[in-house]
């Protein structure tokens, strides 16, 4: 069992459960545009809340439900100066989840349309998301 399981299972009480957990939970990294934050579930639980960064005016991040069909550990976007994109997850055509290095944006809107997270809560959804499967991961967007 990935070792970001079980800490986050047994930081809610929930060890006992986390073998029963370990044949293929659901991860769901809910997203609010409104709030500027993710908040990430593991069958049900909330495992941890960080601050995001969405589209800034003039740009959109789309909002729905969605699998990640994409991992890259990096990425250099191709259409904004070959930005690196830390620890991306893609959710729809270029859209992602990554890593930023505008650390100090968090929290307001400030991207062209991904959604950036603290490099090392990026890091961490890129293990949690590899650990659980694709097929197993929900990424919801809303307003």
């Amino acid at each position: 069992m990935s070792r970001w399981i079980v800490s986050a299972l047994a930081g809610l009480g929930l060890f006992a459960s986390a073998l029963e957990a370990e044949a293929g939970g659901r991860l769901v990294a809910f997203v609010s545009i409104a709030e500027q934050t993710m908040t990430v579930s593991y069958d049900g639980s909330v495992v941890d809340r960080w601050p995001v960064s969405t589209a800034r005016r003039g740009y959109s991040t789309p909002t729905g439900s969605y699998r990640p069909f994409r991992l890259s550990r990096m990425w250099y976007s191709k259409k904004y100066d070959n930005s690196p994109m830390p620890h991306s997850i893609f959710f729809r055509g270029g859209y992602a989840i990554h890593g930023t290095g505008s650390i100090r944006s968090l929290g307001r809107p400030a991207s062209h349309g991904c959604v950036r997270l603290h490099p090392q809560d990026a890091a961490t959804l890129y293990s949690m998301v590899r650990d659980v499967g694709l097929g197993n991961t929900e990424i919801v967007i809303t307003r």
